[in-house]
């Protein structure tokens, strides 16, 4: 059974908390060279083969999976091993 991958970020001219709060306390734990770090979610489907499975997937992460106001996604259909 094939899987989909759905990869959800902040878009870049958002601010994200999360990855400041990340960032700071890498910094002082003495990794310095970490210069910005951006929190996301992946997403993991399990699905059924089927025609327009691209339409379908668009559309399930635009009407749950994303927030387009302050999100973007993008996706990868990989096969179960």
């Amino acid at each position: 059974m094939p899987k989909v991958k759905v990869y959800v970020k902040l878009k870049d001219t958002v601010l994200d908390p999360e990855g400041q709060t990340v960032l700071n306390s890498l910094n002082k734990l003495g990794y310095s060279f970490v210069k910005d770090v951006r929190v996301g979610k992946v997403i993991e489907l399990a699905i059924e083969e089927m025609d327009l499975l691209d339409d379908k997937i668009k559309e399930i992460c635009e009407k749950l999976l994303v927030n387009p106001i302050i999100e973007e996604y993008e996706y990868e259909i990989v096969e179960d091993k």
